[in-house]
C-alpha cells in the first residue's frame, strides 16, 4: 500500500512508495508531521501506534498489565515472541514489565504503522528504554516461528492475540476493527489452527492465547488453565511434547 505525504519518507518507511494522490475510496497510509496513520477516505478518525499517550500510557503509568503479566509468568523474566503484533500494545505492556519481547506482523502496511510507532516512541525519553525491549520481525508467524526457533532457539512463552468480534464494544475499536478488517480483509479459513499449531510446537513452557471473557476456546481446544479478568481471560496452553522414535 503507497503512503499518501507531501514529506520526505523516513529510513524506516523506505519500502513503501510515496504519492501525493489519495484515492477515490477506501483506507490508505497517510504520513504528515505526527507520523503514519490509517485513514478513509471520507471519515475524520485515523488509527495510529501511539505508545506515549493514550491507553498505552494509561496501562504504563496507572497499571493494568497485572493480568497478562500473570498469564506469561513475568517474574520469571520469560522470553515471549508476539505473534499477532497488530498495534503493538500487548508487547508493549509485557516490555513495560521488563520483558523482552520478539513481535511479528505479516501485513506490510500494519508492520509499517507498528515499526513508525516504535520509532517515534524511541526518541520519547520517558519510554526509550521500554520499547528497546522490542524487536520486530514481518512475514507469516505460522512459518517465521519455527524458522526462528531453529536460527535463534526456542522462547519461553508464545502470545497470540487473534482478532475476535467480541471485543468490538465501544465506537472508538468499531472503527479501529472496520479499518483494519478493510485493511488486511479476512483471514483464511485454516489461519489460525496453522499458527496455533507451530506455537505449540516451538514454546518451552507456555501458550498464551487473549480471548474475550465469554468467547470460544481458541480453535475449540479446551486451554490447561485460565486467567479470567473482567471482559478478557487468558488461555494457557502447554507446549506440544515430541513424539518418541
Amino acid at each position: 500500500m503507497n503512503i499518501v505525504t507531501q514529506l520526505v519518507l523516513p529510513e524506516h518507511l523506505s519500502a513503501h512508495t510515496p504519492t501525493k494522490t489519495q484515492p477515490e475510496n477506501g483506507v490508505f497510509l497517510r504520513y504528515d508531521e505526527h507520523g503514519l496513520s490509517l485513514a478513509k477516505v471520507g471519515e475524520k478518525g485515523v488509527v495510529q501506534v501511539d505508545f506515549a499517550s493514550g491507553a498505552a500510557q494509561y496501562r504504563r503509568t496507572k497499571g493494568g498489565g497485572e493480568l497478562i503479566g500473570k498469564a506469561v509468568n513475568h517474574t520469571t523474566k520469560p522470553t515471549v515472541w508476539d505473534a499477532t503484533g497488530g498495534l503493538g500494545r500487548d508487547s508493549f505492556v509485557l516490555a513495560s514489565l521488563g520483558l523482552c519481547v520478539q513481535t511479528f506482523e505479516q501485513n506490510s502496511a500494519v508492520f509499517a504503522l507498528l515499526s513508525d510507532g516504535l520509532q517515534r516512541a524511541k526518541m520519547q525519553p520517558e519510554i526509550a528504554e521500554v520499547v528497546a525491549n522490542i524487536a520486530l520481525i514481518q512475514g507469516n508467524a505460522a512459518q517465521l516461528l519455527r524458522e526462528q526457533a531453529v536460527a535463534v532457539g526456542k522462547p519461553d512463552v508464545v502470545y497470540l492475540d487473534p482478532m475476535y468480534p467480541e471485543r468490538q464494544k465501544s465506537a472508538a475499536v468499531k472503527k479501529e476493527m472496520a479499518y483494519f478488517h478493510e485493511l488486511v480483509g479476512l483471514p483464511e479459513s485454516d489461519a489460525d489452527a496453522q499458527l496455533f499449531q507451530a506455537a505449540r510446537e516451538v514454546a518451552k513452557k507456555r501458550i498464551v492465547v487473549k480471548r474475550s471473557r465469554l468467547g470460544e476456546f481458541l480453535c475449540g481446544v479446551k486451554p490447561a488453565y485460565q486467567y479470567e479478568g473482567k471482559s478478557t481471560r487468558f488461555d494457557i496452553y502447554l507446549p506440544l511434547q515430541p513424539e518418541n522414535k
